[in-house]
């Protein structure tokens, strides 16, 4: 195994530049994921840390060295696809053995990895089958398995599970971290599904319009955005983000979206000296209380405006002033449309961003 380094990568194609100065580093034997919706620049990245694209400029290093010069082939990375590319007219165990074959590796190292590539994900009983035999999720388990027969220093994942209904896909994800545990390889991972990233990763590097918004682990990914679209994209329901503005009320700052005025604790640090910059007040849907559990908050007014009822709990879109929240209510609330509700707003679940920027509140011996 090895570990990465993308120093500037930027890619261009003509006069559109899809990725802008990336530079990241993955560890040996870590689970990264490359999350960011369509069109981001993810998948780019991954081909060009694969060789199958040239960046416009910056380097890739795996394992210390540069590898810019070398082709796939030389590069011993093993990459597995969204679409299974697998031989049709081989079976499964000369499907695993092709590429090892090409690399003239000795009979009996390739039975040996074949081996253990089929006890590892539970194939062994599907070695003489063929393809069309197969179900997609049996495809799926064969064509990772051809890539761990390499034994690479870096497995490249390209929407793997995309292709695969809902069911199999949250089976495959179980799978993939069981995977990873045993091998402890280092693993880069591309996909759109954030509930894949935030089960499958160790460090989560969240994309958008070819740049970096966010390198954190899934936790802090989800607890501390660092700026309104990685609050926003991170979540289901997503972050309620209400954009308006900071205003001072004696001693205190309050935050005022339309008719929607909320007092806010202390602040940590220096607040930007133009207070009309861009302001956004979040907090997540689950973050939500009904019943005040906390005296540190504030509390509004809600009128039910819609109820999406999910069986274990509901999803509550509701009207507060001109403004529009959602809250997930858990199991044993429920709530008709038309019911007036009074929100907790907990003041340790806000999330305040100026001008795309996160800030922070004061810790409690900072607000004496």
């Amino acid at each position: 195994m090895a570990d990465l380094e993308l120093l500037s990568i930027s890619k261009t194609f003509g006069h559109v530049t899809v990725l802008k100065d990336i530079t990241l580093r993955v560890c040996d034997g870590e689970f990264t994921i490359l999350l960011g919706p369509s069109g981001c620049g993810k998948s780019t990245l991954l081909r060009i840390i694969a060789g199958l694209e040239p960046q416009t400029q910056g380097a890739v290093r795996i394992g210390g060295d540069h590898v810019d010069h070398l082709s796939p082939r030389d590069r011993d990375i093993a990459m597995v696809f969204q679409h299974y590319a697998l031989y049709p007219h081989f079976t499964v165990r000369e499907n695993l053995a092709f590429g090892l074959k090409m690399r003239k590796e000795r009979p009996h190292i390739i039975d040996g990895r074949i081996r253990e590539a089929a006890q590892l994900l539970g194939i062994e009983d599907l070695l003489d089958r063929r393809p069309k035999d197969l179900s997609g999720g049996q495809r799926q388990r064969v064509a990772m398995g051809r890539a761990i027969v390499r034994q690479p220093k870096l497995f490249l994942f390209d929407e793997p599970l995309s292709n695969l209904d809902a069911r199999l896909r949250a089976s495959m994800r179980v799978e993939l971290k069981k995977l990873h545990q045993r091998l402890r390889a280092t693993m880069i991972y591309v996909t759109h599904d954030q509930v894949e990233a935030m089960t499958l990763g160790d460090t989560i590097v969240v994309m958008d319009r070819g740049r970096v918004r966010q390198v954190d682990s899934p936790s802090r990914i989800y607890s501390r955005p660092a700026d309104p679209f990685v609050a926003g994209f991170i979540g289901s329901p997503g972050m309620n983000l209400l954009e308006g503005s900071l205003e001072r009320q004696a001693n205190a700052w309050c935050f005022r979206s339309g008719s929607l005025s909320l007092p806010l604790p202390p602040l940590s640090g220096t607040l930007p000296d133009s207070l009309a910059s861009r302001t956004i007040l979040g907090i997540r849907p689950e973050d939500i209380l009904l019943r005040a559990t906390d005296s540190r908050g504030t509390s509004v007014k809600a009128h039910v405006d819609v109820v999406e009822d999910l069986g274990a709990d509901q999803v509550l879109h509701l009207n507060v002033g001109d403004r529009h929240l959602v809250v997930r209510a858990p199991q044993g609330e429920r709530h008709g449309q038309g019911a007036t509700l009074t929100l907790h707003l907990p003041y340790k679940s806000l999330h305040l961003f100026i001008d795309d920027r996160r800030l922070n509140w004061a810790e409690p011996d900072e607000r004496a």
